[in-house]
């Protein structure tokens, strides 16, 4: 494998020297897409969120800061990516704002209709068994709650069809096939948008 492929490989699980230079890129390489995933969030007032696949940390942070009387559970399958994210939000941990720890999305161990929102950005890719996973983070949610996917990708694009092929279980989904699989894993109300001039795409459901 060469050092490119393992590179972006690490996108996946960061870990060791690679995993580090590729968290130290994530928080501001996807800064923008993230803030217009956030903007598509309707008036809430949350109480309780989970961050899924919260990488080195930003957006947990981003979440804590539009909701100023929320607590951000934040998740990772990486403990690199768990200790970065846990870095960036010190001072949210150390006032009981915030909470980092390792998770697998496929199997999460949460209290079940404990949480008022979820959102995974740039993460969906990697979930082994999108349906399954999908019925993880519904069983987590409460009734009405909302589930927020922000990805760069809409499944369609030549570059997310080329890093596919490149990264090891990667799987770029259409906003169709989001949608699809959230309707079958109990979600409702399932909106979807592009970013018109980039493949980004957001989906918004509701449990």
């Amino acid at each position: 494998m060469g050092i490119m492929k393992k590179f972006f490989n690490q996108t996946r699980k960061p870990e060791g020297t690679l995993g580090r230079l590729m968290l130290s890129s994530m928080n501001s390489g996807h800064a923008k897409m993230a803030d217009w995933g956030l903007s598509h969030l309707p008036e809430l007032h949350p109480e309780r969120i989970v961050e899924l696949g919260c990488g080195a940390g930003r957006n947990a942070g981003e979440l804590l800061k539009k909701y100023p009387k929320a607590h951000v559970t934040a998740i990772d399958y990486s403990p690199l990516s768990v200790e970065k994210a846990e870095e960036y939000n010190r001072e949210s941990i150390a006032a009981g704002r915030c909470v980092v720890g390792q998770g697998d999305v496929s199997d999460l161990r949460l209290p079940g209709e404990s949480f008022d929102l979820a959102t995974a950005f740039e993460t969906v890719y990697f979930w082994p068994g999108i349906e399954n996973c999908f019925a993880q983070v519904a069983k987590v949610l409460k009734p009405g709650a909302c589930f927020l996917i922000c990805n760069e990708s809409d499944g369609l694009d030549a570059t997310g069809k080329k890093f596919e092929k490149i990264i090891d279980g990667m799987r770029v989904y259409t906003a169709e096939e989001l949608e699809a699989a959230l309707r079958k894993a109990g979600f409702t109300e399932v909106r979807t948008d592009r970013y018109g001039s980039k493949p980004w795409i957001t989906v918004l459901a509701r449990k």
